[in-house]
């Protein structure tokens, strides 16, 4: 009755999440140390400013009129804020999107034929594999140098490159490692395109919490022939649920312009950004200024209680993250699934096992946007709990 990828996407419950499904069935309480939603931990951006712009914009959507590449007041705001970040973005080259997933699907449809192949980092984020699946692509890991602060190994990355190969993925700031890619990094991805004649998919959801650098390289400004650039309102203005994402197009003036013919195509067959939303977009930017910094700022005082913490605790080591919303934290001689499942099972703390985002063994994933209190009562217990279970044979 079902096509071949829908019997593919059913997986049995992971064993980490058995046990999360048993607690609460027995109404236990779980401290949730990977959630990246900032709703969830006190960030909301101000609710009346929010509430006016969508009124004004559910009556400015009041007569239907849908424009395939999205409503061109909202492009325009979102090229005012490239333009503010010294990026000449039109709003001719922008797409508006529900949300980055589907920027993804998308990118992955125009780019790429079935079994061909798009290049991503490893550790990875495991939506990719879903939305690869349902493209019908192969998704073919580069890998990044933990030794090297989970540095871009560009060598190798150049040595994934097949017949097949159609285009990389750049995430940065990077989930879970929380790198940020280096001009030197950008610039040496963008040789590599250049030579292969491979787009760039340039995920910058996070592009707004830097902890090292004021600036982010951005793979937009560099040479490379075709990048799409990838971003929205869930990570930037904290507000997953207004479902609002955007791509830019840039690079060699015909390539953009036969993505962006393609794109408005695929766009104008589902037409799925809500009217609404769109038409609050350019009131949300000039509203959501003064609430960014702080945000951004909350973010980055949040990390460093979260590392005053993490850096007590002697059964794991952590690469500083440049910027985003997580920690990968390497264990010292502690196998990571059996640790997760047992500090979940007996402290009710969900932390995931490196495995999850494809990281050799033995890591751990956390966030550390949650509230200082929940971060020091959290991170505590989390300690408390490996000592426990180095001590088990």
């Amino acid at each position: 009755m079902f096509s071949r990828i829908a019997s593919r996407l059913h997986a049995e419950t992971n064993p980490l999440y058995s046990i999360r499904a048993q607690i609460e069935s027995r109404g236990g309480q779980i401290l949730d140390l990977v959630s990246g939603n900032p709703n969830q931990h006190g960030i909301f951006f101000p609710q009346e400013p929010l509430e006016a712009s969508l009124i004004r914009g559910a009556r400015q959507a009041r007569c239907y009129h849908p424009d395939s590449l999205g409503q061109r007041p909202a492009r325009e705001a979102i090229s005012s804020y490239y333009r503010n970040q010294g990026l000449a973005i039109p709003p001719e080259n922008i797409l508006l999107t529900p949300g980055t997933s589907i920027s993804y699907w998308y990118c992955f449809k125009l780019l790429a034929d079935e079994g061909e192949e798009i290049l991503c980092p490893r550790p990875s984020y495991p939506l990719f594999d879903y939305i690869a699946e349902m493209s019908g692509v192969r998704m073919v890991s580069y890998p990044m140098d933990e030794a090297r602060a989970w540095a871009i190994d560009l060598d190798r990355l150049e040595a994934s490159i097949s017949t097949g190969t159609r285009a990389i993925i750049l995430i940065s700031p990077h989930n879970p490692t929380g790198h940020v890619a280096s001009l030197d990094e950008i610039h040496g991805l963008a040789e590599i395109a250049r030579r292969h004649d491979l787009a760039i998919i340039s995920d910058e959801v996070f592009s707004e919490f830097l902890f090292e650098s004021q600036v982010l390289p951005r793979a937009a400004a560099s040479a490379a022939p075709l990048v799409f650039t990838l971003n929205g309102f869930s990570k930037m203005f904290a507000l997953p649920g207004l479902k609002l994402g955007w791509m830019t197009v840039s690079g060699q003036s015909d390539q953009v312009k036969d993505a962006i013919r393609s794109l408005e195509l695929i766009s104008d067959t589902f037409l799925p950004v809500n009217e609404m939303v769109q038409a609050a977009v350019p009131a949300i930017f000039e509203e959501g200024g003064t609430f960014l910094r702080f945000y951004a700022r909350e973010i980055a005082q949040r990390w460093m209680e979260a590392r005053r913490i993490l850096s007590r605790c002697a059964h794991f080591t952590f690469v500083e993250p440049g910027g985003g919303f997580y920690v990968t934290l390497k264990l010292q001689s502690i196998e990571e699934e059996p640790a997760a499942q047992a500090i979940l099972a007996t402290d009710h703390l969900l932390a995931h096992p490196g495995y999850f985002y494809d990281i050799d063994p033995d890591h751990l994933v956390l966030s550390f946007i949650q509230e200082p209190e929940i971060i020091r009562n959290g991170f505590l217990r989390l300690s408390a709990a490996l000592e426990h279970v180095s001590r088990c044979p």
